[in-house]
Order: structure tokens, then C-alpha cells, then sequence
């Protein structure tokens, strides 16, 4: 973390006193984690990318980053509560009309009205232009029909912003793509079944139904069709900065468990922290996570510049998610059999790190995206 930022330190401190403490029995539980919750619309972290005039914080990207770290440090699902929360405010405040600023921002901020979005369906994942809900105008208003799934919140969310097609013919694809901000109490709006998960427990992740589902033509995301494919990656980058982060978080309390167990734990007359094979893995371990660190600063730092961030996103998130996915099991084999049940945090961390190598676009997609990238910063000659 960046120990000179006070926002971040006092995240820590609730993180040591309210949420470690807690999280394994929560998890296991698969309890959504009301207390928590509370606590942290207290500390306004539902008000972090939302500006001041509207009631919010409006704090750098960087110690949003520090913030998620630290939160995902003691329980990685709390770093989903917020995620989709922010990427709205960002989409709202820098998309939106002033009207929809004026009626969403403010209760956003104090946590009093909570989004969730909707991307993903069953045909449709990271490839966004896929999508085959649809958005039909009929006078002042748009009837959506369509089928959702893995909406984190979605049945806690008081709205959806939901990504649709208003013109399926297109070309290409993503010019017929919008944003509507969907009450969770329209008619049609039908949540479903809560999906079972390797991890990510106490969040829940829900599919949703559209069916002739009627919204105000005032809730298109900034008022033109059309606009809603730019809206939803730039809502991406801020979520990969939080996948990112989220994923720095787990492996520094994987790494933070390993080194301790290392040095409480004897064999052949001494700890095992003196045995050179569990030297090296804590070695690796730590330089993996700094540097996968170090990519989401510079993520964040080009979000707070304003610039287009999709392939140093896409770096700190590829990066720190492969680590997450190494530090966790390397950790369980320094706990050796006690890493593998669950009287110890290991085996948490080893189910949590899978989710954030696939989620805010898989880490192929990643791949791809710093490839094209990479041909753009440097043509053939």
C-alpha cells in the first residue's frame, strides 16, 4: 500500500480491526456481509469516484487502488461491493446528462442508491459487441427485452445499467450499443436465480430478465444512442484498476500468511523460513507482487491523467491476477496439509483468485488488447 496516503492507512486499519476477523466465518457462510457494508458507506467508499459537488470524495484513481488493495487484503468479495458501485459513478459522471448527474450522484455517494451492471449474457461475455438484448424506442420511452447473467449485486442493486442494442444493425456492431440506468422496480425486471460459486462467497451474483421492461427515454446514458460501447469500456478500465488492485490485495495476504507460517513452523530442527526452498518461494512471491503493484499505480496514474488506459489496465490486470493465481497456491504449499483445509485463510485465497482472472474481460482478452496495442505503438515499416 502507499503508507503516505491517510485515506488508505485508516482503510487499513478497519481492514485489521472489522473485516479479518471476520471474513473466513462470513465466506464460509456464504453471508452477504451487512455490517461490513455499513461500515464501509460510513468510511464513504461508495463516494469515492464521485465528484464533490455532488457529495463524494472524488479521490484520485491511485488511492482507489490502494483503497481496493487494502479492502481485498482482508476479503477479497468486499472489493466487488464497491467495483460495479464506482464503474457507474464514473460512467454516470462522465457520460450522463446533467440532469441524470443531479439524480443519480448524490444518493450514490452516501451509498443510498446502489448500481450493478449488466454486460454479460449467455451468448455474450467478453466480447460485448455480441450482445443481443435490444432496446426499442416507443415514443417517450424504450422497451427492453433480454437476458443477463454474473451481475454482481444484482439483487441488491437499486438500478442496472444496463448495456443493450437500440440499432442491431450497425456496423460495425458497437455503433448500436447504449446505456440504460434501469429502476430495479420496473415491471419486467426480473431477477433470477443467485449462481453458485467456486468463490467469491458473501457477494452474490444473480441473473436478471428483461421483459418488455419500459424506461423513460431520460434514462438513456447521456441522452444519444448509440454512445453506449466507448461508455462501457471506459467503465471497464476503472474495473480492471479494481480487479488489479483486487488481486494485489489477496496475494499480499497470501504472502503475508506464508511468511509468518514459515517462521512458526519447524522441521529438521529449525523453521522452514530457513530452508532455501521456501526462501525462493517467498522471494518470488514478493517480487511478483510488487511489480504486479507497481502495474496498477501506473494504470491508475493514466486514469487520473485522462488517458485512454485500456492497455496499461489490461497489463495491471493481467499481471496481478496471474500472480494472485501463483501467490495462492504457493502459499497453500508453505502451509502444507493445514494450507489445504479450512481452519487456515490459504484455501480461501486459492478459491477467490480464480474469479479475478476471468472477471472485467478474461486475461486472453487482456492479451489481446496490449497486442493490438503493441502493433499501433509500433507499425511495420
Amino acid at each position: 500500500m502507499d503508507k503516505q496516503d491517510p485515506i488508505v492507512a485508516e482503510i487499513r486499519r478497519f481492514v485489521e480491526r472489522e473485516v479479518i476477523p471476520v471474513a473466513s466465518e462470513l465466506e464460509h457462510r456464504d453471508e452477504f456481509p451487512d455490517s461490513l457494508f455499513g461500515a464501509m458507506k460510513e468510511l464513504g467508499l461508495f463516494a469515492i469516484a464521485v465528484p464533490e459537488e455532488f457529495g463524494g470524495l472524488n479521490l484520485s484513481y491511485r488511492t482507489y487502488a490502494g483503497v481496493v488493495e487494502e479492502i481485498a487484503r482482508g476479503w477479497m468479495s468486499l472489493g466487488g461491493i464497491i467495483n460495479t458501485h464506482v464503474i457507474a459513478c464514473h460512467m454516470i459522471n462522465h457520460y450522463g446528462t446533467p440532469e441524470q448527474r443531479q439524480r443519480f450522484l448524490p444518493d450514490m455517494a452516501t451509498g443510498t442508491k446502489r448500481a450493478a451492471l449488466t454486460i454479460t449474457e449467455p451468448n455474450a461475455g467478453s466480447d460485448v459487441q455480441a450482445i443481443q438484448s435490444r432496446a426499442v424506442r416507443d415514443g417517450d420511452d424504450y422497451v427492453l427485452n433480454g437476458t443477463k447473467m454474473f451481475i454482481t449485486n444484482g439483487r441488491r442493486a437499486d438500478f442496472y445499467c444496463a448495456v443493450v442494442k437500440t440499432d442491431p444493425q450497425a456496423e460495425p456492431a458497437h455503433r448500436g450499443i447504449s446505456v440504460f440506468l434501469v429502476d430495479r422496480s420496473t415491471p419486467g425486471l426480473i431477477v433470477g436465480r443467485d449462481i453458485p460459486k467456486l468463490g467469491y462467497k458473501g457477494v452474490e451474483t444473480t441473473e436478471a430478465s428483461f421483459e418488455d421492461v419500459r424506461v423513460p427515454a431520460s434514462n438513456l446514458l447521456g441522452g444519444v444512442e448509440g454512445k453506449g460501447f466507448v461508455q462501457v469500456m471506459s467503465g471497464l478500465e476503472v474495473g480492471r484498476i479494481n480487479v488489479a488492485a483486487r488481486a494485489v490485495g489477496l496475494s499480499q495476504a497470501a504472502f503475508e500468511d506464508a511468511i509468518r507460517y514459515a517462521q512458526q513452523r519447524w522441521t529438521f530442527g529449525k523453521p522452514i523460513a530457513e530452508h532455501q526452498a521456501i526462501q525462493l518461494k517467498l522471494a518470488d512471491m514478493a517480487t511478483h507482487i510488487q511489480a504486479a503493484r507497481l502495474l496498477t499505480h501506473w494504470a491508475a496514474d493514466a486514469k487520473d491523467r485522462g488517458e485512454r488506459s485500456d492497455m496499461a489496465a489490461g497489463m495491471a490486470k493481467l499481471f496481478a491476477t496471474e500472480t494472485a493465481l501463483e501467490v495462492s497456491l504457493e502459499a497453500m504449499r508453505v502451509h502444507g496439509g493445514y494450507g489445504y483445509t479450512q481452519d487456515l485463510r490459504p484455501e480461501r485465497y486459492y478459491r477467490d483468485a480464480p474469479l479475478m482472472a476471468i472477471a472485467e474481460g478474461t486475461n486472453e482478452i487482456q492479451r489481446l488488447v496490449i497486442a493490438r496495442n503493441l502493433l499501433k505503438a509500433y507499425p511495420a515499416p
